[in-house]
């Protein structure tokens, strides 16, 4: 295998075992890498906050590309770099468009730093739960004067695909629309956002190419980075419409699957 110059893996459900830690495998294969000169980019679904909570547990520095592709976050500094949030007027469009769609859809707004929701959004995570507030209906959210990293759509009666689907066809030219595997949770971003845009940017200023990137991953959010570097791997336990779009694929996230290919590339037989 080639030597990569960036490292690109996604978090939760790829990275991370499904108790949200760091295996210490997997640690030392991603301190191996960076010991030889290959850059290491979380690329996520979640805001810095979580990302800033790893680091403190793991050591890890660097860069992340947070929110499927609207932040880029320095992890050591704890600083955004840059943001595409959507506009309100677009967020307020898109909301409209999925309530007459999917009666009882519930909505919440992710700025990075909070999320803020309404009363039918009723999507808790309790790993969250500081950083959550209510507000009093689904009009103020869009008078709360914060960027909107995210707009979260949430649905108690569909799957998630099927909302994905619903979504795309009633306001699919307003918005990026995408799920990272939350039950009846769609993520809505800025037209255009995606983690594989805000990545190939990132490496265009680095002058590192496609070829160059080797990327993880493991639900549809992720599937714009698998296809867009030189070599993506699907995880194991990955989304089915993941396995079947990507060629290559290696060990669940509880197996250590990203370790296991950094070895082989880092610590050749």
């Amino acid at each position: 295998m080639i030597r990569p110059q960036l490292i690109a893996t996604d978090l939760d459900g790829t990275l991370l075992r499904n108790d949200g830690t760091l295996s210490e495998r997997t640690l030392h294969a991603l301190r191996t890498a960076t010991d030889a000169g290959a850059e290491v980019v979380f690329v996520t679904a979640r805001p810095p906050r979580f990302v800033d909570a790893l680091a403190s547990a793991t050591g890890l520095v660097g860069t992340a590309v947070c929110s499927n592709g609207a932040l880029v976050y320095d992890v050591q500094a704890r600083t955004v770099i840059e943001s595409r949030a959507l506009p309100v007027r677009a967020a307020r469009k898109v909301a409209a468009a999925l309530s007459d769609a999917i009666p009882g859809v519930g909505f919440a707004v992710e700025t990075g730093h909070q999320v803020y929701y309404e009363p039918g959004y009723g999507l808790r995570l309790p790993e969250d739960s500081e950083a959550e507030s209510a507000v009093p209906s689904l009009a103020d959210l869009w008078m709360m004067n914060v960027p909107i990293v995210k707009l979260l759509a949430w649905s108690a009666r569909l799957d998630t695909d099927l909302l994905l689907a619903a979504a795309e066809e009633s306001a699919g030219s307003e918005a990026q629309f995408t799920h990272s595997g939350g039950r009846g949770l769609l993520e809505i971003s800025a037209p255009g956002v995606t983690k594989a845009g805000t990545l190939s940017a990132l490496c265009a200023e680095r002058g590192i190419a496609a070829t160059e990137v080797i990327a993880f991953g493991d639900m549809p959010n992720d599937l714009t980075i698998l296809e867009w570097a030189g070599t993506g791997y699907a995880m194991g336990n990955a989304h089915p419409s993941v396995l079947s779009a990507v060629k290559r694929h290696t060990a669940s996230n509880e197996e250590d699957g990203v370790a296991d290919i950094i070895e082989r590339i880092f610590n050749p037989a």
